[in-house]
């Protein structure tokens, strides 16, 4: 499964695209919508010439359209060619005029659909120093993949990979990643980074045929909560180690400090469903998400008797999981986002 549709809302504010040259459109007051800023190339078919909106001139027509200073959130869409190049460039703009945006409190990188990149595709890079450059930034997603970087005539293996320097940030409240494949490099240096006021963190940790090489010992500064005071909400989503995710949440010293638990999406079976019924209480949260599982009746069963008498919305909906069996007899299993 991909992602086939653009992100609708970002920082609780409607997303709207902002026109591209040869599109008149009545354009919003400033801080009522999430700006999204998205190159546009249409090939040339039957005869029609080209249309072409670079990312970059789409950014400045808008610097020169909206008032800037009201602009909170902003979402930057496809900046061409996803899976061959990174969006440093369009940060790097962003950067350069961040003193026109002293209201900007949202922003996502790499809005981009399966129809024009898959997930696993999609070119990142290092997203850092947005937060350096925003102090007041209150919330960061990004989607991302591994990218190929065919244009570049070198290996670029390590090019175009989603990096995040460790640092430390006092505004920031909620951060999501969107992956086919998270590396371990990044959950380090996102472990590695003091975040006193994040409270809701989403990673897509994704497959290791995709890039996801991320283990349970780089997610133990996260699991430790000790540079994550304030989090309420964590979400290690559409993972295939979901089973050892779940092993590590039922002695991790986050939890009593939780309200929702999501290990949604992934390959969650009834090894990680033990695990969590074995381990710590979690009859104090609001929340467990595991829905797209592969958990077995009687465990969706005796998860819903601990929880759910205590108040827990617990959410067991299978939610199209399937698998299957090669002929060697090995069962595979998958993630719910991967292409």
């Amino acid at each position: 499964m991909g992602i086939t549709a653009p992100l609708t809302a970002l920082h609780g504010l409607p997303a709207f695209t902002f026109p591209h040259a040869d599109e008149t459109v009545t354009l919003p007051e400033p801080d009522a919508v999430a700006w999204r800023i998205t190159s546009c190339w249409d090939p040339p078919a039957y005869g029609l010439s080209r249309i072409e909106d670079l990312w970059e001139t789409s950014f400045i027509r808008f610097c020169s359209s909206v008032d800037t200073t009201r602009v909170r959130a902003l979402i930057i869409g496809d900046w061409g060619d996803a899976d061959d190049t990174d969006p440093s460039e369009a940060i790097g703009l962003l950067l350069a005029v961040r003193d026109r945006f002293p209201a900007l409190r949202a922003i996502f990188v790499g809005d981009i659909t399966t129809e024009d990149c898959q997930i696993q595709s999609i070119s990142q890079t290092d997203v850092a120093p947005l937060l350096a450059g925003f102090p007041a930034l209150e919330e960061l997603g990004v989607r991302a993949g591994e990218g190929h970087g065919y244009g570049s005539g070198e290996d670029t293996a390590d090019h175009f990979r989603l990096e995040f320097s460790a640092l430390r940030h006092d505004g920031l409240r909620r951060l999501w990643v969107q992956s086919a494949g998270l590396r371990g490099d990044m959950v380090r240096g996102l472990g590695a980074s003091e975040l006193p006021a994040l409270e809701h963190l989403e990673l897509w940790l994704g497959m290791e045929c995709y890039g996801g090489d991320s283990k349970i010992v780089d997610l133990e500064p996260i699991l430790s909560g000790t540079r994550l005071p304030r989090l309420r909400h964590l979400a290690l989503r559409n993972s295939e180690i979901e089973d050892d995710v779940a092993a590590a949440l039922a002695t991790a010293s986050i939890v009593p400090q939780l309200d929702v638990i999501d290990l949604s999406l992934g390959e969650l079976s009834d090894d990680g469903g033990a695990a969590l019924l074995s381990g710590q209480p979690l009859t104090h949260l609001s929340k467990l998400d595991l829905h797209h599982n592969f958990l077995s009746e009687p465990t969706r069963q005796r998860i819903r008797e601990t929880l759910e008498p205590a108040g827990v919305e617990v959410n067991l909906d299978p939610d199209g999981a399937e698998e299957w069996v090669d002929a060697n007899g090995t069962v595979h299993r998958g993630c719910a986002v991967f292409d």
